[in-house]
């Protein structure tokens, strides 16, 4: 195997509106409604296999047209989607899949890994049931801590994160090759209900992609934010304070909301994360495997 096979791709970082997001007239989306070259789209990864010439998606999104566009223009268009993976059943974690229907892009038996109340979800829905149907997308359920191999050297696990689940259960995930690992958790409700220490996990894997959907939870003050139940980036940082600055440095925050100013790069809150040893996700990044 030549080293750097694998690596992932970021497609997306906000969350699940993304960035402008809809409805919104606020400072905060004013100069991305009329910069197109501001936007961010909902989260979303790439685990990119060139040995192979394939690539998997951790959630589809809302945003998978240009999210697709935008993997080819780096890529090019040898590369084939090869499989699915959903987190849980917010909508803007699976929206995508309805692109991938016979109105659209009339896919071929997309492997679509999900856990079983999502996959439960997805079949009970109509709308969704009709693209297994109609062969876009094939069923694979999947379970807790199950190791799925990507190929001879590259694996993915999920594993469950407390967050709030009215649809479906929610996880995380873990892709690990023979040299690197990477830990994907979009949204979680708190650090502290994880059935897992997640400062071991920082110090375990290589790189973390984590939920950093609010700043501060003061900056939500159109919704009861005790309904939206995400740690602020800066309780994260509290929480991880004890961690070295090399641990810190693999903390990539994710699913930001248009109302975070992290979002932006010349905002004190992005320079603040950025000073703390963090980092913010941006699309377009690579990360080797």
């Amino acid at each position: 195997m030549t080293k750097n096979t694998y690596e992932i791709f970021i497609v997306g970082t906000t969350q699940d509106g993304g960035y402008p997001h809809i409805g919104c007239n606020l400072e905060c989306c004013q100069d991305a409604w009329s910069n197109p070259e501001l936007k961010r789209y909902a989260s979303s990864i790439a685990i990119v296999d060139h040995q192979n010439k394939k690539y998997f998606l951790i959630d589809v999104t809302q945003d998978l047209s240009e999210q697709l566009h935008m993997f080819y223009s780096v890529y090019g268009n040898s590369y084939s989607l090869s499989g699915i993976f959903l987190t849980h059943a917010h909508v803007g974690h699976y929206m995508g899949l309805f692109k991938l229907g016979l109105e659209m892009m009339n896919s071929n038996k997309i492997p679509l890994y999900a856990m079983p109340e999502m996959m439960k979800f997805l079949k009970d829905n109509s709308s969704t049931n009709f693209l297994f149907e109609s062969n876009n997308i094939a069923d694979n359920i999947i379970k807790e801590k199950q190791l799925i191999e990507l190929d001879a050297n590259l694996s993915i696990s999920p594993f469950y994160v407390p967050h709030r689940n009215e649809l479906s259960e929610t996880v995380g995930y873990k892709i690990q090759s023979d040299d690197k690992s990477v830990i994907y958790i979009p949204d979680v409700d708190c650090w502290e209900e994880c059935d897992f220490n997640i400062l071991h996990m920082v110090s375990q894997n290589d790189y973390l992609f984590l939920d950093g959907t609010f700043y501060d939870k003061s900056e939500l003050y159109e919704r009861d934010i005790s309904k939206i139940p995400h740690p602020s980036i800066i309780d994260s940082i509290k929480t991880f304070k004890s961690l070295s600055d090399d641990n810190k440095s693999k903390i990539y925050f994710t699913h930001l909301n248009h109302t975070n100013n992290s979002l932006r790069k010349d905002s004190d809150e992005y320079k603040t994360v950025i000073e703390k040893k963090y980092n913010i996700l941006h699309e377009k990044q690579k990360f080797l495997l």
